[in-house]
């Protein structure tokens, strides 16, 4: 089975990482978003740098072939 990690054009909120996130790994993507609020505020806000970055590095859904 190939799969690869896309940010999702149907369940986004900003960029479509957390949504992206939760169909690669068949998650809720509501969990992924807490998760990921959880962890930028304990961080000090990094998780918004890495959000970011993800959502540059990761390649939308709409250009799947």
């Amino acid at each position: 089975m190939d799969r690869k990690l896309y940010r999702s054009s149907r369940d986004h909120m900003l960029c479509g990482v957390c949504g992206g996130l939760g169909e690669y790994l068949n998650v809720d993507p509501t969990i992924i978003r807490l998760i990921w609020a959880i962890c930028t505020v304990c961080t000090l806000f990094f998780g918004i740098v890495a959000y970011l970055a993800a959502a540059i590095i990761i390649p939308s859904d709409q250009h799947r072939c």
